[in-house]
């Protein structure tokens, strides 16, 4: 079943690595751009009513930054305008630095399940070279907050000066919080960014560095419980995030929001990442998308493929011969040949191997000649 992606585009500060469309400062706004929001979801109804969503995901920016009203407003006109599957796996990101126990409670009132925590790494100086606003402590705090209820963290590696005992430090905060979920993300530093700068001055590992951070936390995390089932996401049994599987299942996605990307009837479209133009374009009752591209057969193929790959399971043969009506081994059998030291292959399905994984995009991209 599809998802719903909605993006919060506010935070408090921007993070130093950060590239995501947000705007610090702008907190003002939040009201005025929910209802749009609001609106941008009643729009689209007409043409999704034929479908059941079986997750929501609220997404940032810093989603838990504005009023806790908005986002069960939010909720509200998601249920009036869509029909969500019964247990539908629904979450909100936050900061440890921007939640408190009256916030927690509205969202768990709202129906919210799932709580991803942007922990990033236990060590506070880190935290601080990073722009982040909370502590360590803020984040078991957030925990405390949250209870029993489905938790993720996010954990960083790559980052200045980082020791593989610093990683294992910052995987057993994320143990002592009680969540079931960590997605491990190394540190990309993108152009345009103040981080760049570090990159460019050599301050950062390099890759063989971080693939050997990568390699140990792997196996930390798999003597803690968490079972890696996708390059960068790892995750207690039973407990891995439905709304990234959809992604990664090329199954259909709506999202709503400034920069929201969306995927459904074969069609791939993306909303303006301009604050303004979006509010501008709702208020005028038009859709404020500026890229729209009908995704031909040959494009999801290798779509099917690149997404497949990242995930532990790797690709099933038979539903890519249901998919398209022809042999996967037939029709990438270069790539296959090419990179057959990597892959292991059966009559059912065709994975990365375990060792190669964290290096998939060098596999991968071979596939897509």
């Amino acid at each position: 079943m599809p998802g719903i992606y909605i993006h919060i585009p506010f935070c408090i500060s921007k993070c130093r690595y950060c590239d995501f469309t947000s705007y610090p400062g702008k907190i003002g706004f939040a009201e005025a751009y929910m209802a749009c929001v609001y609106k941008e979801m009643k729009l689209r109804a007409k043409d999704l009513s034929d479908r059941v969503f079986d997750t929501v995901y609220f997404g940032g920016g810093t989603p838990s930054v504005i009023d806790a009203k908005l986002i069960v407003g939010c909720m509200n006109r998601l249920r009036e305008c869509y029909c969500l599957a019964d247990g539908a796996e629904i979450t909100i990101e936050l900061n440890p630095g921007t939640v408190d126990a009256e916030k927690i409670a509205a969202y768990r009132r709202a129906g919210i399940n799932r709580f991803s925590i942007g922990l990033q790494t236990a060590v506070d100086s880190q935290l601080e070279e990073l722009g982040r606003i909370h502590t360590a402590a803020d984040f078991l705090q957030a925990c405390e907050l949250i209870g029993d209820a489905n938790k993720s963290a996010d954990i960083m590696i790559g980052l200045k000066g980082q020791t593989a005992e610093q990683v294992r430090a910052s995987i057993d905060l994320a143990v002592r919080g009680g969540v079931s979920h960590i997605s491990m993300y190394a540190l990309t530093p993108e152009d345009g960014t103040p981080i760049y700068t570090d990159y460019l001055n050599g301050e950062l590992p390099d890759s063989d560095e971080v693939a050997a951070l990568y390699d140990g936390a792997r196996s930390y995390l798999a003597g803690c419980g968490f079972e890696r089932y996708e390059v960068s996401n790892f995750a207690k049994k039973g407990f891995e995030s439905r709304h990234n599987l959809n992604y990664w299942k090329r199954g259909e996605y709506i999202g709503f929001g400034v920069d929201a990307s969306s995927f459904m009837g074969g069609r791939r479209f993306t909303n303006t990442r301009d604050l303004d133009e979006y509010i501008k374009c709702i208020l005028s009752n038009y859709y404020p998308v500026v890229a729209d591209e009908k995704i031909g057969e040959e494009d999801a193929r290798f779509e099917t493929v690149m997404l497949s790959l990242r995930t532990a399971k790797g690709l099933d043969i038979a539903e890519y011969r249901a998919r398209f009506g022809s042999d996967f081994y037939k029709d990438f059998a270069a790539p296959l040949k090419k990179n057959a030291a990597y892959l292991d292959c059966t009559d059912t399905s065709v994975r990365i191997k375990d060792a190669y994984l964290y290096v998939q995009n060098t596999i991968i991209i071979d596939f897509l000649s």
